[in-house]
């Protein structure tokens, strides 16, 4: 198995900053590529807010891989998530669990306190420049920007305000006798 770092994709450069883009999304397959696409921006922090990641493809090979991929390209890369229930994750979500072994230290799952059980609006926010913000975790519509610092920033207000009431998730240790 070839463990090397695949070369950097030229279109993906930081230098070349992607054209400033807001679109509407209807179903959650569109959001599921949405998160790829992403993904693939990111070169410093992927922060996630969900109810509890089963709808947004967060145990598919391919983007394990890429999350991967974006650990190894910086030192500084950072991925936050926090959820409301981690069941789903630790049953259902073995390639993203297996992630908190060899990037635990880039890596942080959190579950929400009492302060922000009420949120519902799934979110992810890639560099401060670029989200996927879900309206309400029960509908499928969501907004999707690319190369938006200004709008983002909200949002990445509010996903501090839900980050500030965590409490330890799932960690890359097994603790016990």
């Amino acid at each position: 198995m070839d463990s090397s770092t695949p070369p950097p994709d030229p279109s993906a450069s930081p230098s070349v900053a992607p054209t400033p883009r807001e679109e509407r999304l209807e179903t959650v397959a569109q959001q599921i590529a949405a998160v790829d696409t992403l993904i693939a921006l990111a070169r410093e922090s992927i922060r996630v807010f969900d109810v509890d990641l089963s709808q947004g493809g967060w145990n598919t090979a391919p983007r394990v891989e890429v999350l991967m991929h974006f650990f190894r390209a910086s030192t500084h890369a950072r991925l936050d998530i926090i959820v409301h229930n981690t069941r789903w994750i630790e049953t259902s979500c073995p390639r993203l669990t297996a992630l908190l072994r060899p990037y635990g230290h880039a890596m942080t799952l959190y579950k929400t306190g009492t302060g922000a059980r009420m949120a519902m609006d799934p979110l992810v926010i890639v560099d401060a420049r670029h989200y996927l913000h879900r309206y309400h975790f029960s509908q499928p519509r969501a907004t999707l920007a690319i190369e938006m610092p200004q709008a983002a920033q909200p949002l990445v207000t509010r996903f501090d305000e839900i980050w500030a009431t965590g409490e330890l998730g799932l960690t890359g240790t097994v603790l016990g006798l």
